[in-house]
């Protein structure tokens, strides 16, 4: 038992541990087979080198799923609770690299959405101990949720500005300069406003040419608003400090630097 126990301990110190020589190394090495599995997949997607090297690629891409596969399975079977794992979002990104392979047995073609592999490229922040970017993305979450009604509320507001600016242009210009409905109309407001201007209908009258001029600045004076209203709900944040640990029962990691205990399943972080 206590065999199994050291094979698992140290089994997730080479997985899990980025803050370890082997841990480091297994990562390095897992993030270039990764790039490996995109480029013959970007690569078999081109007709002319699918042609010639279609084979080449096929038994390519099988050697990656198996050792993604192998690589999974031993994730899961060196912490304590692998079904806290698996649903977690490095396990869900995990399992949705090797799916798509198998898919392909029974549908054809499902194994271009293998590129989604790239995602698990994210593991290079802890790597090169830039977690707390990760950490800081959950702290945007938090304060987008926190804010969820301040930003309902100002994107009600700009909602009725681009349906009043689009009834305003569709008055003024009319079907014959191309606003056929306000719908449109609509469409062209939000186009304006945002500042994509992709040109496809713009006013040809005096005024409406002057319309479009003060929905552009409008759009210039909004769009910084929903920037102020999250940076102000994480700014006392910015300064907590995040370790490069990873839980040994749930494999979670983005806990505070002085964490004693995982703060997700309850875990000692000191075993």
């Amino acid at each position: 038992m206590n065999n199994i126990k050291s094979w698992r301990v140290r089994l997730h110190e080479i997985i899990f541990g980025a803050e370890t020589t082997s841990g480091k190394t297994f990562d390095v090495l897992l993030i270039v087979s990764i790039f490996l599995s995109i480029i013959v997949v970007m690569l078999d997607s081109v007709a002319s080198i699918h042609a010639v090297y279609g084979h080449l690629f096929f038994r390519l891409e099988w050697f990656f799923t198996f050792l993604f596969t192998v690589e999974y399975l031993l994730r899961l079977s060196c912490i304590g609770r692998p079904w806290r794992y698996a649903t977690s979002f490095f396990g869900i990104i995990d399992l949705l690299a090797i799916i798509p392979s198998y898919l392909s047995l029974l549908l054809p073609g499902a194994e271009i959405f293998l590129v989604i592999r790239i995602l698990r490229v994210l593991r290079i922040f802890r790597v090169l101990k830039l977690v707390q970017y990760i950490g800081e993305g959950n702290l945007l979450i938090k304060a987008l949720k926190s804010s969820r009604q301040k930003i309902t509320v100002f994107m009600f507001s700009v909602l009725s500005l681009v349906i009043i600016f689009g009834s305003l242009i569709y008055v003024i210009e009319g079907e014959q300069n191309g606003f056929t409905s306000i719908p449109t109309s609509i469409y062209w407001a939000i186009v304006t406003m945002t500042t994509v201007g992709y040109g496809d209908i713009s006013p040809k009258t005096g005024f409406g040419q002057g319309l479009a001029a003060l929905v552009m600045i409008v759009g210039y004076s909004i769009i910084a608003v929903p920037t102020g209203i999250v940076t102000a709900e994480i700014t006392h944040q910015l300064k907590k400090k995040i370790s490069n640990r990873s839980c040994p029962e749930c494999g979670a990691g983005n806990h505070d630097d002085d964490a004693e205990y995982c703060k997700y399943c309850g875990a000692s972080l000191r075993s």
